[in-house]
């Protein structure tokens, strides 16, 4: 298998920890790391000894290279559209870190130049092929849990955050740095529809900068579940990233775990409703209730978005580029997940500042 040459921008968390820490391991068998472009040059020289390539101060310095097949985009997030765009306009295939870009029509400028320069764009969303989301898309296709009334979703913790991330002007705060992971899957969920119903409210609680940490976000489609959103950094009590309520039985999901239950149908009592008052044997009266016998299933998955994940999600990057096959994450789709962020920041403005 002839392996494609792999340049990253940035060595922050993102381009060293996420993408390098994969490009470095035993499941990669596809790419090498050919370049690593840093401002910084005690992390150009990690690199060097990390991963034997060239290094470099600025991206630009890329520019006239043929022997690139994919340039990895991990850049400060206000940075993101600008240096795609740049790449793509000098011939580059690019992977450009969440959030996509700060607006819908960022988004959109970008995705016009991957066409007009016929280059492959696509976004790192790989929570998409995140073990536990996975399992739980099987389990709501077999339908056992009958219609869905409400899917809830929780990204949250308790933490304090003082770094660049909690600045509006570098697109940080907490729905565009970790809330590109629910939406999206909630995105898909709902078909990546083109228009949402938006209800959210967004705070500032234990950040150091002027950044939303705290987001609660109602996704509401016609014929489909409401999804209930929070991304909050002061929840200390969230154990569950997944509740899903249906009509026959429920979801609940960890990053490791994730466990169901449904009716038993074959044991269920007929029942019709009634208008006359319920007594108990004696006469006196009695509340409208049963016991439900139910079938519980539990699923152990591998934990985490940052192994399996990523793997997955660098195959499919791989033989789009090798065999021209269909990607299931697409540029357009994340488009959808960027017009519901602008609704978001819309609908709350937090003072940028000065």
């Amino acid at each position: 298998m002839n392996k494609l040459n792999v340049a990253i921008i940035g060595q922050g968390r993102s381009g060293r920890d996420i993408h390098g820490r994969f490009f470095r391991s035993e499941a990669n068998d596809k790419f090498r790391v050919a370049a690593v472009v840093d401002a910084l040059e005690d992390r150009r020289e990690r690199a060097k000894e990390e991963y034997g390539c060239d290094v470099y101060a600025d991206y630009r310095d890329l520019f006239g290279r043929t022997d690139i097949d994919l340039v990895v985009n991990s850049t400060f997030s206000h940075m993101h559209t600008p240096v795609t765009i740049d790449l793509l306009e000098h011939g580059f295939n690019v992977i450009c870190e969440k959030p996509f870009a700060k607006t819908y029509e960022d988004g959109s400028r970008s995705i016009a130049a991957a066409k007009k320069n016929g280059k492959l764009l696509n976004v790192f969303q790989q929570s998409r092929f995140a073990p536990y989301y996975r399992e739980i898309k099987k389990v709501l296709a077999s339908g056992v849990l009958g219609s869905i009334a409400q899917i809830s979703i929780s990204f949250s913790g308790f933490a304090r955050r003082w770094d660049w991330q909690t600045s509006q002007l570098y697109a940080g705060g907490n729905v565009r740095n970790t809330g590109p992971h629910p939406l999206d899957q909630a995105m898909d969920l709902l078909g990546f529809p083109e228009e949402v119903n938006v209800l959210s409210r967004l705070g500032r609680f234990d950040t150091f900068g002027d950044a939303d940490d705290y987001a609660k976000i109602i996704l509401m489609v016609p014929g489909k579940p409401w999804i209930d959103i929070e991304i909050s950094s002061c929840d200390c009590y969230a154990p569950y990233l997944y509740k899903i309520m249906g009509s026959e039985g429920c979801l609940r999901a960890t990053l490791g775990c994730v466990e169901y239950k449904y009716v038993d149908k074959s044991k269920l009592t007929p029942r019709s409703q009634i208008m006359e008052p319920l007594c108990k044997p004696d006469g006196t009266p009695s509340y409208c209730t049963e016991k439900l016998e139910f079938i519980e299933e539990k699923i152990e998955v591998e934990s985490g978005a940052f192994n399996r994940a990523v793997k997955d999600y660098y195959d499919m990057i791989y033989y789009a580029l090798t065999e021209s096959r269909p990607m299931e994450i697409t540029p357009e789709q994340v488009l959808t997940q960027l017009k519901v962020i602008d609704k978001i920041h819309a609908q709350t403005p937090l003072t940028v500042f000065a």
